[in-house]
């Protein structure tokens, strides 16, 4: 299970990575918008709970659930990344100094959160307890930090574009996942699984979505789409429960 996981893992990092070609940022003249939603095409199974087994005086406060698979209503995926797969010229690329990524009643707050590569992300820890930042970054340099109680901000630089998980060593059941985006046309779903893309070049694209449980690595459904100047099209991907 143990290689499989790796391999998984291994995967991820590729077919998530943007392509070898290199992205050339520039000026936008009347660019067009990408907008959609990502839902689940079948009946949402109730969310599993999570077993707490340790610091259950901060952990136990409010219940814990598996968010592999986060269904709001209408049937909309949360936390669902969007990108055009096969952009290589358009806005420029801002990596940030503000992105932050919470510790909070020991779970990770956003579970899913998307950047600029090269940003410095903000790591918070909310609970005043023993945390652990773990990466399973390949093409980024892995990260194992403890957090104590008094670290209340810790900060990583991701430089390199790449999709990875992210672990907590001191509580098992947190987990999260990173995207470093290499182009700024990429988008996480909010809690109805709405996207939006701004700012694209006119011309003919490819949008994928990943979601961790419905469509991972290696298996993310993609999307033709055809962009014009100061226009908005659509794009709606229906994404069927794993047997």
């Amino acid at each position: 299970m143990k290689k499989l996981a790796l391999a998984l893992t291994l995967t991820a990092a590729v077919a998530m990575t943007p392509a070898a070609f290199a992205y050339e940022g520039g000026a936008v003249s009347n660019g067009g918008t990408i907008s959609g939603t990502v839902k689940l095409d079948g009946a949402a199974a109730k969310p599993k709970k999570v077993e707490i087994t340790k610091d259950k005086e901060v952990c136990g406060l409010k219940p814990h659930v598996d968010e592999s698979l986060v269904v709001g209503s209408g049937n909309g995926v949360e936390y669902a990344i969007v990108t055009i797969s096969d952009i290589n010229k358009g806005a420029p690329l801002k990596p940030s100094k503000d992105v932050k990524f919470d510790q909070k009643g020991c779970d990770y707050l956003p579970h899913v959160l998307a950047f600029p590569a090269g940003s410095s992300i903000q790591i918070l820890n909310s609970d005043g307890i023993l945390h652990n930042i773990h990466t399973d970054s390949k093409t980024n340099t892995p990260v194992n930090m403890a957090q104590p109680k008094f670290k209340k901000v810790m900060n990583i630089t991701v430089d390199k574009p790449e999709l990875f998980k992210v672990n907590c060593d001191a509580h098992g059941w947190m987990h999260g996942w990173w995207y470093a985006a290499g182009n700024p046309y990429y988008a996480v779903t909010d809690d109805k699984g709405n996207f939006t893309i701004k700012d694209v070049p006119a011309g003919n694209y490819t949008v994928k979505v990943w979601q961790e449980k419905l469509a991972p690595a290696g298996s993310e459904p993609t999307q033709k789409v055809s962009v014009k100047a100061g226009a908005t099209c659509t794009a709606d991907f229906a994404l069927k429960p794993k047997s």
